[in-house]
Order: C-alpha cells, then structure tokens, then sequence
C-alpha cells in the first residue's frame, strides 16, 4: 500500500512564500506577518516550528467541538472507506440521517432541508426559496449584516470592505442595525429604540421597495459585525412586520448556531421567533464542507424547478456532520456555552474596568466580543491599538479574531467543548496581553 500524500515538512517562512506567490492576493489575514498552522488538537494548535497557541476563535466559530475531534475523525474515515461521494441524483442514509438530525433540533415546524457546502451556498438557496415561494423578488437586509462572499449574499451584507462591486443585484435594500452601544437614536441607547429600529424597517419596506418584499433576513448575532446582539423584542416586531407585507423572515444561524449562544440549539430561539427558513454552516460539522437551509414543508414544495448539488450532502460531509451533532448533543453543548461564556464574559468586564479603551462588551455565550474605541465617550474606533492588541495575543499564544465596520471589535468564539480550565488559561493569556497594551 502506497503512503498517504500529505503536504511536506516545511517552514512558516516558505508557506507564506508560496502564499504570497500561488494564492489571491486579496485574502485577509489578521497579523502582521500571517500565522502558519500545522496541527490541532482539541482547543490547541501548532505552527511548523513547534510553537502552541490556546484557539479562541475555532476557525471563524466552525471547529465546534475541537480540532482533530476523534469522532469526527473516526466517523469520516469510515465513511470514506464505503463510500465517499454519489452526488444529490442517488440517495444515502448519511444524507437523510443528516437532515433528521436538524429536524429534531430545528425551531417550530422547520422540517426540510437542502445540504449545500458553505455558508454562502445555504444564504443563496434561502433567498431564493424565498422569492420563489413568495412570488416576489425584493430582500431587506441589515446594515454592517454579513452573509458570504457571493455576488447574491455580498449583496445582501452591508459592509464596503466586503464588498467588492460596485453594483451589486438590484432588489436589495437596507435597514438600520439594531446595535445597542451605537444607537443613533439615543444614548444611552434604552427599550424605546427597539420600537424605533423596527420603525426604520418598515419604512424601508415603504418608501425604498415597491412595499411587497420577498423576504427579511438577518442574523440573530451579527458576527462580522462585531458580535452585535438585538434587543429583546427586535425579531419578535420584525417578524411581525416582514410579514404584514407578505415577506418571510429569514434567519441567519451560520454563526450563532448549535448552542452557541447559550440555552438553546439557536439564536433566534432566545427570542422566542419562528423563521420561516433558517441558514446554517460553520460549526455544524466542525470544519467539514456543510451548509444547510432549512424550512417548512409549506415553503418547500413551492421550489418547483430541478434542483441539485454535486458536492452538497455528500456521504462523507454528513458523516462528519452527524458526528459533530452527536458530540454537541452528548456534551450538552448549549450548556457548557452558557457557563464557559459567563465565565469569560465576567473576567472581560473586571478587565474592563482597568481599561477604559475597552469600550463595550458584548455577546451571547460564546460568542463575546471587545469593541476597542479611543476614549468611551466618543467611541472614536481605535484601530492602531487593536492592532497592538492582536499581535500581543498572539505573543501570549492565544489566537482571537476581529470584527465591526472598523476592524476594532475583538471577537471570541472557541470550541462549544471547551473546559472551564481551559478558558481560565485563555483569560489569563488574554488579560495579560490586554495589559501589555497600555491602560
């Protein structure tokens, strides 16, 4: 038997080489000099020359129960010994067993789902669901609201540095952000304003489309935002008026999915709204290539045309998937996000208070975020010291990410499985390059 093909040995130094030389450009990276990794284990990872580094950030939120998670592992490999891809023309058990799994966590009567292979995927065959079932072709979004990297989905976010074209699909429009510690309404920001953004996406709906939307859709946590929660009260008033025009709520879960937020297996459901389609990907299969969309069986026979994917719901990606959902259930995921996320939420306010360029913290389990500002009284966004910042977590060996318009919103989001050990070795590596950066 020949010898698997896996990359070689090499160093940092010549992957960024052959980065610089072979790659687009244009992808983002966050230090200044970009970190190569090589090897992960659990909430651990490794670069070539041996240095380890705590993951708080799980590969965007995705590695949902660890890095090189045995089960995972052992799941794929199995499947990849019977069968490893057959397309959406021919049926699998993998692939039913994969939608039974979503269909027993899924809010309300959310039942049907289509396996695609990312995020972006699942937002495109949502907003088309959506006009297709609607008969309409009009999409209301949020403003600084990301949804994926296609000409459809960076059309619906609203954020310049992600998108590319200048002209982007017609029929898209956009309504203020719900965001607490920015409100344009009043400061501070208090109930009130809840009424008063939900006011601005009706008026949107009136005055920018032709007042018979296909479809309002939005994240339950903004993450490329910055980790931006909606009040209590948002979605439920939204809901009811993308509806009173005859739209469907569409709801983003990409990030905030699979007890992320804490409690429950969704975002939304801490709000207590059903959406008529949800989206997820990310942490749903710990890394393997998933994306889902799921909806009612109503919505779902409206899509009358062919429809199919060569690569989604493969055997092997719903192997891991199942796998991934398995972990997540027997380790009571939204459990421990609850805790493990009260726990960092606490430390990052006692650092707060040292600190008073820490601006705003913020989030829902583990999902925590830092919005780094020059002084809190203007909120002026600091983006020289959130530099500093990253580059000082990553001398401490603890890897973050970032967020909001600006890039100066430091976002957290390890493994669902991680300890209480382990996230008090985070704080302590976090705080300590917090420190570094001045008071």
């Amino acid at each position: 038997m020949t010898s698997p093909s896996l990359a070689r040995d090499v160093t940092s130094a010549e992957t960024i080489h052959g980065r610089h030389e072979f790659l687009l450009p244009g992808m983002l990276h966050l230090y200044k000099e970009p970190l190569v990794l090589v090897e992960g284990d659990g909430v651990r990872v490794k670069d070539p020359e041996g240095r380890e580094y705590l993951d708080l950030f799980a590969g965007i939120l995705t590695t949902s129960v660890g890095h090189c998670n045995p089960r995972v592992e052992e799941a794929t490999i199995a499947q990849m010994r019977k069968l490893g891809h057959v397309s959406t023309l021919y049926g699998h058990e993998m692939h039913v067993e994969a939608a039974r799994k979503i269909a027993d966590i899924a809010p309300g009567a959310l039942r049907r789902t289509f396996f695609s292979n990312s995020g972006t995927e699942a937002i495109e065959t949502a907003l088309m669901m959506a006009c297709l079932a609607t008969g309409r072709t009009e999409i209301i979004a949020l403003r600084v609201g990301y949804h994926g990297r296609s000409f459809m989905a960076t059309s619906v976010t609203a954020h310049s540095g992600w998108r590319p074209l200048a002209t982007p699909v017609a029929g898209i429009k956009h309504a203020k952000s719900p965001n607490l510690y920015r409100c344009p309404f009043k400061t501070p920001c208090d109930d009130t304003c809840v009424d008063k953004f939900v006011d601005d996406l009706e008026e949107v709906i009136v005055t920018t489309t032709n007042g018979r939307p296909a479809a309002f859709i939005a994240e339950t946590v903004m993450g490329v935002a910055g980790y931006v929660v909606p009040p209590p009260g948002y979605f439920e008033k939204a809901a009811e008026v993308i509806r009173h025009y005859g739209g469907l709520l569409v709801i983003d879960e990409v990030q905030a999915g699979f007890g992320r937020c804490g409690e429950h297996w969704f975002g939304i459901q801490h709000h207590g709204v059903e959406p008529d389609i949800m989206v997820m990907a990310k942490g749903i299969a710990n890394g393997a290539p998933v994306g889902a969309t799921v909806t009612t069986d109503e919505i779902a026979h409206r899509w009358q045309g062919k429809h199919i994917s060569t690569f989604g719901g493969n055997p092997v990606s719903m192997a891991a998937m199942c796998a991934t959902q398995d972990e997540l259930r027997d380790h009571d995921a939204p459990h421990n996000a609850s805790a493990r996320g009260a726990q960092l939420r606490t430390a990052l306010e006692e650092m707060q208070t040292r600190h008073p360029w820490m601006g705003d913290v913020r989030g829902m389990g583990l999902m925590q975020a830092i919005e780094i500002v020059k002084d809190p009284v203007s909120k002026e966004p600091d983006l020289d010291r959130t530099k500093k910042l990253m580059e000082a977590s990553r001398e401490e060996g603890v890897l973050i990410g970032l967020g909001g318009l600006h890039g100066t919103v430091v976002r957290i989001g390890p493994s669902l499985l991680i300890t209480e050990e382990e996230m008090a070795e985070g704080i302590e590596k976090l705080g300590r390059a917090i420190d570094k950066v001045g008071a």
